[in-house]
């Protein structure tokens, strides 16, 4: 009415020729569409074929087809006579194909982003569980499909899919089919998607005053404002309708607000709807009709009866008359063109190439184009219903979702101006599980969709520092997870240092014993004529404190921050000073038994081997170990290294043994000398002499022996600076060991016994065990 008022006071448009519209319902019925369409092409309330009235003539185009299945149902009888119908319902893909639907033509934008700006929303709220109400068609399907796309690439699952028949009309079978599926769903987001017919049923299926605590996501061709009562619309009270963004039509507001019954009298249907919007009566001696006049104004109606501002269907309709004003316009001016100035009604099929052609600016300044490939994306405004103070309701502009925009300002909201429901403050959680905290990880559930997970801690060394992070990650080797496993943290840098409580210790001890060794080794010297240093071979004894005293000053070279030089020392020189006291302890042995074994003591032979003997077996057992030494240092040496993963939140500087092989082949070496000489040592330990070592050497070696077999277990289980620590009290505990059961009791005959320190003593022990060892000998 407003547009083709507007159209006929407009000098330039269509002069001399004014337009006019005639109304028919198509109720929800296929048969009363059918029915209304044979009813105005004939002019009669009953249909005669190929017959229509003199008057209908003047008709030129059908606008009409709020619905897909309303424009498929009236274009099957009007394309019969090439009459143009233009749909203003939402657009659908299937009536594009003109070889079907030569005659129908569409104005409403292409919803193909709309999917793409629900999802949209739905990610800015981080709702991931969503339902999807969609009408059984076409349409509907190509929706779902869409959405699933979308969703997916987002991360959001769909928690069920319901689908409305088209031709669905028994609300009351609908509201026991549809309502408690969807009520009882775990999904508190809910888009619904579909024409304003197939979907009438949810207006009529929600329970009055029962608060669902479901989020409703509309589409712009579906009106939650539209409740056949007040209390059916709580339901929908946060709702968020994807509306679209139009720009205002000067003079359509201030043409509502004249609008009355008495203005026009014609109108019927505006009649009717005035009497019931503001409950009249249509009898004029009721009292209560002065109610309704003089002061009743649309624009004093709530909003559930009757929206003042142009909705998408009205500004598409609007834009509709004026195109087949355009296309008229352009068809009388070619007319006149060509020589006819009188206008003469054309036949409805001569405007199709007008029709198909036309393009204007509206008086809002927006470019209309009725061929949809010159068509724009449809934009979008993000409208919230919420009810006021005052109880009456109201959509109020959200946010808006601009499809071909740049990235970053194509969707805006505005969350603070969002009333979630009566008592909801904040966006509710539409998630399936909630989310996972940094620390934890998302473990899958059997036969689940994907947004429905537990959260799982992070394994041990790895973080997760996001939310609902999929997989932990490692910290690299400098760093290490904290206590919370969100956030990685500097590893200390440690080592066996030498200013610490325990490496303290170890170097006091090692100190200690080095400097008691050279103590001994000076009380050996300096009673080195007496019997008792004598008869354990002086060179020897000398040799052994020597190599002990440089046993407790290598594990120093454990200490302190490592380098390749003190890699490559730690080892070897640990290896090649006990392999000399070794071979020492060894070749006393080997002398002992050589003295009562081969010959006796005065004897040339004896005089000419006994110095020789003790030194080959030094020098050979000595070389042999340096030999697997530098065959060591020549192959796979030691190297110093940062040790990241033996003690959690430290990068432990020590050396690594390079080849492991070479490391226990020198240790196997040592302990095969070890256990000769324990062997020995053990078998000549009754042997007579006035001061004999065998007993002595045996308890030396079999401490020695110990504390090396507990080494190797105790070294291969225990990691990081552990692992040095052990070396060192090995190395300290076995060499302790030598000097305490071999010298330690000849330094206390020396200093505390000297009268047993004499060659008289000796003498008289000498005689007395070799009167024992010849009544032992068979």
């Amino acid at each position: 009415m407003f547009a083709v008022e507007e159209i006929n006071r407009d000098s330039n448009l269509l002069p001399n020729i004014s337009l006019g519209f005639q109304l028919y319902n198509a109720y929800h019925s296929d048969q009363r569409t059918l029915e209304s369409s044979l009813q105005w092409l004939s002019g009669l309330s009953q249909f005669i074929p190929n017959y229509r009235r003199k008057e209908q003539d003047k008709s030129i185009a059908v606008i009409g087809g709020i619905t897909s299945a309303l424009s498929v149902q009236m274009g099957t009888v009007l394309d019969l006579y090439k009459f143009p119908q233009i749909s203003y319902g939402p657009f659908d893909s299937v009536l594009s194909n003109k070889v079907q639907f030569p005659s129908l033509y569409q104005m409403a934008p292409k919803d193909s982003s709309l999917h793409q700006g629900v999802v949209r929303l739905m990610v800015h709220f981080k709702w991931n569980w969503i339902g999807l109400i969609v009408s059984d068609d076409i349409r509907g399907e190509e929706f779902i499909w869409e959405m699933r796309v979308e969703m997916v690439k987002n991360g959001v699952c769909v928690s069920f899919t319901e689908k409305i028949p088209v031709s669905e009309r028994r609300h009351m079978e609908s509201h026991e089919m549809f309502a408690p599926r969807i009520l009882t769903s775990s999904s508190k987001v809910i888009v619904i998607h579909g024409d304003t017919d197939s979907l009438m049923i949810l207006r009529y299926s929600q329970v009055p005053f029962f608060p669902t605590g479901k989020v409703w996501i509309a589409t712009s061709h579906w009106d939650v404002t539209m409740r056949p009562s007040h209390s059916h619309g709580f339901s929908f009270l946060g709702a968020l309708t994807f509306s679209y963004l139009t720009n205002e039509i000067p003079g359509f507001n201030t043409f509502l607000k004249t609008v009355t019954p008495s203005k026009y009298p014609d109108d019927i249907l505006l009649r009717g709807f005035w009497l019931s919007a503001f409950l009249c009566s249509d009898q004029p001696e009721n009292p209560e009709q002065e109610i309704c006049s003089p002061n009743a104004s649309l624009e004093t109606l709530p909003l559930r009866s009757f929206d003042m501002a142009m909705s998408g269907f009205s500004y598409v309709i609007y834009n509709t008359i004026y195109a087949v004003a355009w296309a008229l316009h352009e068809m009388f001016m070619r007319q006149r063109s060509m020589g006819d100035e009188e206008y003469a009604v054309p036949h409805s099929w001569q405007l199709h190439p007008f029709l198909k052609d036309a393009h204007f600016n509206n008086s809002a300044g927006d470019q209309v184009f009725v061929d949809e490939n010159r068509r724009e994306e449809a934009q979008y405004a993000i409208m919230n219903y919420v009810f006021l103070d005052d109880y009456s309701d109201a959509l109020v502009k959200v946010g808006q979702f601009i499809p071909e925009a740049p990235l970053g300002l194509d969707f805006t909201i505005c969350e603070d101006a969002i009333v979630w429901g009566w008592s909801k403050l904040k966006a509710p959680s539409g998630v399936c599980s909630d989310s996972c905290t940094p620390g934890f990880r998302k473990t899958p559930l059997e036969g689940k969709a994907a947004c429905c997970f537990d959260c799982s801690p992070c394994p041990e060394g790895e973080i997760s520092n996001q939310m609902d992070a999929e997989q932990c990650k490692k910290c690299p080797e400098d760093e290490y997870p904290n206590k919370e496993r969100d956030q990685c943290l500097p590893k200390v840098v440690t080592f066996l240092h030498a200013k610490e409580p325990l490496g303290m210790t170890l170097v006091s001890v090692a100190v200690s014993f080095s400097l008691l060794t050279v103590l001994v080794l000076w009380v050996f010297v300096k009673f080195q004529d007496t019997p008792i240093v004598k008869a354990n071979n002086r060179p020897l004894s000398y040799s052994l404190l020597i190599s002990l005293t440089c046993c407790f000053l290598c594990s120093l070279l454990f200490m302190g921050h490592p380098t390749t030089v003190t890699c490559l020392l730690q080892q070897t020189v640990f290896a090649v000073v006990f392999t000399v006291a070794v071979s020492s302890i060894l070749a006393k042995t080997i002398i002992v038994v050589l003295a009562f074994r081969v010959t006796r003591p005065g004897d040339r032979i004896w005089k000419l081997i006994y110095p020789r003997v003790s030194n080959y077996v030094v020098l050979i057992c000595s070389g042999i170990q340096v030999m697997f030494c530098g065959i060591w240092l020549g192959t796979y040496p030691p190297f110093p290294e940062a040790d990241t993963h033996s003690e959690f939140g430290h990068i432990v500087l020590r050396c690594n043994e390079g080849s492991v092989f070479a490391f226990y082949c020198v240790l196997g070496y040592m302990g095969f000398l070890a256990l000769a000489s324990f062997t020995v040592a053990f078998l000549a330990r009754n042997l007579p002499d006035s001061f004999n070592e065998a007993k002595f050497i045996t308890f030396s070696m079999l401490v020695f022996c110990s504390v090396w077999a507990s080494f190797l277990p105790t070294y291969q289980s225990t990691k990081g600076k552990a692992m040095v620590v052990v070396e060192v009290f090995s190395i300290l505990a076995s060499s302790a060991g030598l000097l305490g059961c071999i010298f330690v009791p000849k330094c206390y005959v020396i200093l505390l016994k000297p009268d047993r320190n004499t060659q008289k003593e000796i003498k008289n022990k000498r005689t007395a065990r070799g009167k024992t060892f010849s009544r032992a000998q068979p």
